[in-house]
């Protein structure tokens, strides 16, 4: 697994122009990985709960969830901020959840195999 991630500055807006900071990430899976993702049916696992700086109240808290399927060929997630300091806190956050995530297709590589123990 390979991973770049990015920061930059974005304007949005027509009249009242907002910056925002983007954090953008690209995941690079190996063909191992791959395979235990579509083997193992963990295209839809949930990796991160996240809303960006221009959600609005009422949306949906689904429609921000980084999931598996997001990042699978090769593709670029991109997540807005509103401050420098939140874009690095969540640059931080996501490395630990994919280290994690890491561990985790490592552990479903394989089954488990037998343990017998005397106590």
């Amino acid at each position: 697994m390979r991973v770049s991630i990015s920061h930059n500055t974005i304007r949005k807006g027509f009249v009242f122009k907002t910056t925002y900071y983007e954090v953008t990430l690209s995941v690079a899976l190996t063909h191992e990985e791959k395979q235990i993702i579509r083997q193992r049916n963990l295209q839809k696992t949930k990796l991160v709960d996240r809303r960006p700086a221009t959600a609005r109240n009422d949306d949906r808290d689904e429609k921000f969830e980084l999931r598996v399927e997001h990042l699978m060929d090769g593709r670029t997630d991109r997540f807005l901020c509103a401050t420098p300091s939140k874009a690095k806190i969540y640059e931080a956050d996501l490395l630990v959840m994919l280290r994690q995530m890491k561990l985790w297709l490592t552990d479903n590589a394989e089954t488990g195999s037998g343990t017998v123990i005397e106590l």
